[in-house]
């Protein structure tokens, strides 16, 4: 299957674009590269019957949380102007570094 390359990365804050929880927004906690999917903060929660494992510490019971959400559902939010936007690149320096199509801002610490 092939892997989409996404602008987005683990740490970065983001806004859901379309979905049950459109206009939410999180941190993004993990990237799944081979679904080409995100798990977001505090986004598409479920509920996971789990048994309980004394081994590792488990306790039973229905938790929630959450699942995965695919990239293309996902918009960057800009470090500096706030709003959702698209990301571009640009070489400064010696790195290639995201860049806020908005604002021209860097979005890279």
């Amino acid at each position: 299957m092939p892997r989409m390359q996404t602008p987005i990365r683990r740490n970065d804050n983001v806004v859901v674009t379309t979905g049950k929880d459109r206009g939410k927004r999180g941190r993004v906690l993990r990237v799944i590269t081979t679904k080409n999917r995100m798990v977001v903060e505090g986004v598409n929660i479920i509920k996971r019957h789990t048994k309980p494992n004394p081994q590792k510490n488990i306790k039973g019971g229905i938790l929630e949380r959450e699942a995965g959400v695919h990239a293309s559902n996902l918009q960057l939010v800009c470090p500096e102007c706030g709003k959702a936007t698209r990301v571009g690149h640009r070489i400064q320096g010696d790195r290639k570094v995201r860049v806020c199509r908005k604002c021209d801002g860097v979005v890279d610490r």
